[in-house]
Parts: C-alpha cells; sequence; structure tokens
C-alpha cells in the first residue's frame, strides 16, 4: 500500500508558484468533481453562475476583511500577473500626462516594471541600488518625489535578491504610492489608506498561478483614457464586478480559500506576520551562526521575510547542499542566477516546521563542511 499524499509532500521552499496551505488543497481536492451544493465543478461552471458570483465576492470580502479595505477602493482580479501591471498601470496614470511617474529600483522586478513604463511616459527612476546588486532599500534620505508626480511605485518585496522594505516608503501625500506586493501580500497588517493601488500576482503567497489582486483607490480608475483597450481599462474591470471577460474561476476560488484560511485558521494577519518573524529568524540565525560559512545577500536590516538569499563558500559546496537538502525532503531552494547560491522561500503557507528543518539541516551542513 503506498503512503498517503500528505506524507509522501517535502518542504517546498519555492519562490512561486509556491507553497499552498495543505488544508486548502485537501478542501480543493474534496470539491473538485463537484462543488457543495452546485452538482457540477468549478472547472465546468460559468462565471455568471450565481455559485461562482457568490464566490467572487465572498474572495472580495475575506480580502477586505484582512486588511480592512474601506469603500473608497476597489478590489479587482485580474490576469496577466505582474508582468501586464507593469503596462498597465503607467498605460493608466502615466499615458498622455505632461507629469513624470516616480519610481524605486530595488530588484528585478522593479527593474522590469521601470522598462515597460518608459514605454507610456517620462519615468524618474529616483532611487538606484543596482551598483549593490539590489542588497538593501532606501531610506527615506536617500530620495526625492517630486509633489507633482503621476505617482510612486515600488515593490515591497524582490524575491530574487531577498530585500524588503519594513514599512512604505516616503511619499509626497500629493501623489499616489503603488506597490507590486505580489511576493509578500497579506503576510502582515497592511494600511491600505496610505496607497494608491497595491496589486498582487497571487501564485508565491496567496494562491494559485492565474489571478492578480488589485486594490484600487476610486479616484484614480477615472484617470485612465478610454482610449486604452477594453482590458487594460482599470475601470471597466471594477464596473463590470471583475467580469468584463471571464475572470481566472478556479484561481479565484482558491484565492478565497487561502484567504479564509488565513483568517479562520492562523487568527488573522497580525498572528500571520508573528509566524512569519518567527520563520525567518530560524533561518538568518542560522545563517549568522554559521562563522561566515553562509553569506547573506540582503543587508540585515533589509532582509525579507519572504526570501531569505545566501550564498556558501564555494559552487561545490553549493551542489552538494542543495542534493543533501533534497534528499532531507526540503526542496527548490537553488538560487537565482543573478544572485546564485540558496533562495530558500517561506511563504505564509510554508509551517513553521518547514523552517525549523532547513535551518537544522543548514546548521548540521556548516558543522560538517565548514
Amino acid at each position: 500500500m503506498s503512503a498517503p499524499a500528505t506524507d509522501q509532500r517535502a518542504y517546498n521552499f519555492s519562490a512561486g508558484p509556491a507553497v499552498l496551505p495543505v488544508s486548502v488543497l485537501e478542501e480543493v481536492r474534496d470539491e473538485m468533481l463537484c462543488l457543495p451544493g452546485a452538482r457540477t465543478s468549478l472547472l465546468e461552471m460559468s462565471h455568471r453562475d450565481k455559485a461562482f458570483v457568490d464566490i467572487l465576492h465572498d474572495a472580495e470580502n475575506s480580502i477586505r476583511s484582512l486588511l480592512k479595505i474601506s469603500d473608497d477602493y476597489s478590489v479587482m482580479f485580474l490576469q496577466g500577473g505582474a508582468a501586464l501591471q507593469f503596462s498597465m498601470i503607467p498605460a493608466n496614470l502615466l499615458r498622455g500626462t505632461d507629469k513624470s511617474a516616480a519610481y524605486l529600483q530595488t530588484g528585478t522586478w522593479g527593474k522590469k516594471a521601470i522598462g515597460e513604463a518608459k514605454k507610456e511616459g517620462k519615468v524618474n527612476v529616483v532611487y538606484d541600488a543596482s551598483s549593490s546588486n539590489f542588497n538593501h532599500v532606501p531610506t527615506a534620505s536617500d530620495y526625492e518625489v517630486a509633489s507633482d508626480a503621476a505617482y510612486l511605485y515600488y515593490c515591497s518585496n524582490e524575491t530574487i535578491q531577498g530585500v524588503q522594505f519594513h514599512d512604505e516608503p516616503k511619499c509626497p501625500e500629493s501623489v499616489p504610492l503603488i506597490c507590486d506586493a505580489s511576493s509578500d501580500f497579506m503576510h502582515r497588517p497592511l494600511d491600505i489608506s496610505k496607497y494608491g493601488m497595491v496589486y498582487a500576482c497571487a501564485q508565491k503567497n496567496a494562491g494559485p498561478a492565474g489571478v492578480t489582486v488589485v486594490i484600487m483607490r476610486k479616484d484614480l480608475l477615472e484617470i485612465g483614457s478610454e482610449s486604452l483597450p477594453g482590458y487594460m481599462q482599470y475601470k471597466l474591470h471594477a464596473e463590470n464586478d471583475s467580469e468584463w471577460n471571464t475572470p481566472p474561476t478556479f484561481a479565484i476560488w482558491v484565492l478565497g480559500k487561502v484567504a479564509r484560511w488565513l483568517s479562520d485558521d492562523i487568527g488573522g494577519l497580525d498572528a500571520m506576520e508573528k509566524i512569519n518573524r518567527e520563520k525567518a529568524s530560524l533561518l538568518y540565525d542560522a545563517i549568522d551562526g554559521s562563522n561566515g560559512f553562509y553569506t547573506g545577500h540582503a543587508k540585515p536590516d533589509c532582509r525579507s521575510l519572504m526570501n531569505a538569499t545566501f550564498v556558501l563558500p564555494n559552487d561545490e559546496l553549493q551542489a552538494s547542499f542543495l542534493s543533501e537538502a533534497a534528499g532531507n525532503g526540503l526542496v527548490a531552494l537553488k538560487g537565482h542566477r543573478s544572485v546564485g547560491g540558496i533562495r530558500a522561500s517561506i511563504y505564509n503557507a510554508m509551517p513553521l516546521e518547514g523552517a525549523k528543518a532547513l535551518a537544522d539541516f543548514m546548521t548540521s551542513f556548516a558543522a560538517k563542511n565548514g
């Protein structure tokens, strides 16, 4: 007799698509063939069916409740991931204006966003951390944003480099603050009222690939030109309840379940943040306690709670680390080629036991090979 599927699961440290809560996966499995009360699978259901519309609204309400989002904001479920938002944001808020958009370049994803924004209008990179291979984020005194800027854009957590803003960057009140929160969405409480827009593709920290959550202040919905292609207009998505076209029904369904897991099983975002800090401390303590065997990429005050990045003394040890880790049920740890080394993504759904298992392995590996 084969072992239960849950017993076969490794601790998955993938940067995305990433780990999901086991209880959510089990619920999806149990309801996949026939959604309770619907007599059909969610995968077979029209997006106009009341059962799915209820699912969509439940997902929205769960996110609103977790983040305490006011009625001043629309919550939309879009497709295209962050890659589409790189273009959609400046197309709506910059194109055709005489303004300049301000960007903080603190990693790979911010850099990609800047490249797309330049196709739509004037861009001012007010801070660029590329000379350090993006190992930090700026302080308030490191940059200035013009009071008439179209917006200030930043990526709150750079998955590749493992750097994270632990507070909102400095921004004039007159300038909408826009955040790509794809890899740390709902990892802690967030004061949405400080933002013009927050968006997150779900597959890193909130659900499966295919859906992007866009939280946008309603006054900004009016800025985009009606000459834009329909899908590119935020206003149309808001007016049509995220159903201007067929939405990613499966991804929204699972996203809603993850949001309820955060609320009902974890106890909310304050509790989630506490767990995330504990997980991250385990890994960073292993790095700092290794007597230099492991070297972290990010400066200590900018370290990510979601993606711990570090290197070993040489490539041979790195290969041994990855091989032995996999043999111990610790997988998807290879770092991105631009940074090298190891990247351990410890998103919300990574259990504390997984972080502890990795930290213990790191300590024993360093003791054996240091």
